[in-house]
Order: C-alpha cells, then structure tokens, then sequence
C-alpha cells in the first residue's frame, strides 16, 4: 500500500480552498470587460447602489437569464475597462457553465459566453 505524505495532502486541500483573485478570473487579455483592479467588496458594494450609480443587481440577472437561461449560481461587481461591470456565473439548465458580464450602470450585456 502507498501512503501520501501529509503534507502533499494539506497542500491540496489549501489550494482548494483559495479563492480565486478577480484578475485571474478568466477574462480574455485586452476585453472590455477585463476587471483592471478587482471587484469590489461588500462596502463598496453597498455604497455604489445606495448612491444609485449602479442598476440593481435583478436586472442585471434578468438581462444574463435572456440571454443565457439557468441558474446564477455567482454574481459580482467589478472595474472592468470601461466602468463597472456584474459578472455573473450562470449555470444553463443543460449544465454548461459561463460567466456573462453586464454594465452595472447601463444594464446592458457586454459580454460573455
């Protein structure tokens, strides 16, 4: 019988519980919607929609289910490019995966899939 070195195995599991940075999130290099310096957290958040210069975030899932219908399953604020963008983890009712991005001050998908 094999055994594996502890440590190998506290290894794994610290990797599998580090959350993954904004920057290294999967955005194509160069994209409109490339977050430039993170997403925002949950102060942050607040004060954005309290001020009103974002849309809420139910539209911004209404506008990602038209275009892609499932389950969002993740949903997050950051800068991309051009201002701030939701980026949303939908999962599709036939169990694909994909991250759409909508505008978080126009409500209009900029991309995904």
């Amino acid at each position: 019988m094999r055994c594996t070195p502890p440590f190998f195995i506290a290894a794994i599991a610290i990797l599998a519980l580090t959350p993954v940075c904004a920057d290294e999130a999967g955005f194509p290099p160069g994209s409109a919607t490339e977050p430039t310096h993170g997403c925002l957290d949950q102060k942050e958040r607040r004060a954005e929609s309290e001020a009103g210069k974002v849309v809420p975030l139910s539209t911004a899932m209404h506008v990602a289910k038209r275009r892609m219908p499932g389950t969002i399953v993740r949903a997050r604020i950051c800068h991309g490019r051009d201002g701030l963008v939701y980026v949303l983890t939908v999962l599709a009712q036939d169990g694909k995966v994909a991250r759409l991005t909508v505008d978080a001050v126009k409500g209009t998908l900029v991309g995904g899939l």
